[in-house]
Parts: structure tokens; C-alpha cells; sequence
């Protein structure tokens, strides 16, 4: 008999969230998804699967929608780990406070719901956690310095996090979008991008449906570009 996969999608109710959402459902994963929003609730009823009204930021939101998801599955075998927008200001004008939040919503919305899937999937013997990073990680921009600084320690998390649990067939890796079709467009980015276009979040979402398949089985603790070839760091 086959197993039926799961998915659990955070910050997962509108951009490219709500497009690994759908394309992991259009896989045939059923899939939870959590929003603040409302919008995560609405799409996962289209989806045929659970939403939570709730905040990656709450471990007790996150706790609901992990503890509905195995209520209804069982099990789960995917997390996608999307994130809202953080503070943004001249390095030095970032007050305590915003560099916090920044914290929270590009580091901690990742740690948070590992914290509760990683021992499910370690149980399982098997599981794929991926997050949406930035192609900014590792040659950091100051248009966006709290992503820059907080997703380069996620890089860090992710190795750790992977030699710690790739023996139990646990993988984690970061996928990292440049100027994607979510985002305001303008001409100065598009020109800065060698293929001379924004991605789409369909084509985000498609990597995100890799890594979390069968064919990625060996891939863990890596930083994937997708960025039309915008950056230049190994």
C-alpha cells in the first residue's frame, strides 16, 4: 500500500508560500498550511487540506497546526518554512527592537516548527524540511540587511541541522530566490539579472517540489540558488 504524503507549509497564504502549497498538492502531498492572513485557510480548503490562522512567530499557533495535521495524517514529510518581510534601514538607524524582529521572522520562523516536525520525521525515519531563503545570504545587500544577516546564520543552522539528523534520513536545505515575481518590479533589477527577468514563484515552488522529492534523497544542508544567475558566491 502507498503512504500518503504530507506537507506543512508556514507563512504559506499568499507568494511564493502559497505556490509551494500548490504545487506540493498538485503532487499529491496533502497539505496543512498556516497564514496570518486568513488566506492560508481559504486555500487550504481548496487544496482539500487544513489551515491555521496563526503565526509562525507563536509556538503555540504552530503547535495547532502540527497537532491538526497528525490528528487528520498522521505523519508528516515535508515542511516549507516561508517568511514574511523584516525590518528594513541604513545599517546603523536598525533599532534593538527591529533587529529582534528580524530575528524572528527570517531565523526563528524556521527553528520554531523544526523544533516540533524535526522528532515526527526522525520517528518516521524520513523528511525533508526546506526553507525560503535569499540569494542575499551570502553576498549581503543593504537593501535588505536584517534578511541578509539572520538567513547567512540560517546557513548555519541548516549545516548543523544536517549533520545532525542525515543518518536518520532527515535533510534540510535553503532555496534561495533573487528577484522573483512576487516582488514590486522595476527595470534597474531586471537589468541587473543576467537571464534579464524576474523568476516566478511557480519556478521557486518547482525547486521547492525537488527537494522535497525522492530524487533530492541525497541532498542536504545546501544553499540552492535561484536567481537567474545574479550572484557569484560558491
Amino acid at each position: 500500500m502507498s503512504i500518503e504524503k504530507v506537507a506543512v507549509i508556514t507563512a504559506g497564504g499568499s507568494g511564493m508560500g502559497a505556490e509551494c502549497a500548490r504545487r506540493l498538492a498538485a503532487d499529491g502531498f496533502h497539505v496543512a498550511i498556516l497564514s496570518s492572513s486568513g488566506k492560508g485557510e481559504a486555500l487550504a480548503q481548496e487544496l482539500g487540506g487544513i489551515g491555521v490562522t496563526g503565526s509562525n512567530q507563536s509556538n503555540d499557533d504552530l503547535k495547532r497546526l502540527v497537532d491538526a495535521t497528525m490528528e487528520k495524517w498522521g505523519r508528516i514529510d515535508v515542511l516549507v518554512n516561508s517568511a514574511g518581510h523584516g525590518p528594513r534601514a541604513p545599517i546603523l538607524e536598525i533599532t534593538d527592537e527591529q533587529w529582534h524582529t528580524g530575528l524572528d521572522v527570517y531565523l526563528m520562523n524556521v527553528i520554531r516548527p523544526t523544533r516540533l516536525i524535526a522528532p515526527i520525521m526522525q520517528k518516521q525515519k524520513s523528511g525533508a524540511i526546506i526553507n525560503i531563503s535569499t540569494a542575499w545570504a551570502f553576498e549581503p545587500s543593504p537593501m535588505f540587511p536584517t534578511s541578509a544577516v539572520f538567513r547567512a546564520g540560517l546557513a548555519s543552522y541548516t549545516k548543523i541541522f544536517a549533520d545532525t539528523y542525515a543518518a536518520d534520513n532527515v535533510r534540510m536545505n535553503n532555496v534561495l530566490p533573487g528577484w522573483i515575481d512576487s516582488l514590486p518590479a522595476t527595470e534597474e533589477r531586471r537589468d541587473s539579472v543576467p537571464m534579464q527577468r524576474y523568476g516566478t514563484s511557480a519556478e521557486i515552488a518547482a525547486t521547492v517540489a525537488f527537494l522535497a522529492s525522492d530524487g533530492a534523497g541525497y541532498i542536504t544542508g545546501q544553499n540552492l540558488k535561484v536567481d537567474g544567475g545574479l550572484t557569484r558566491s560558491v
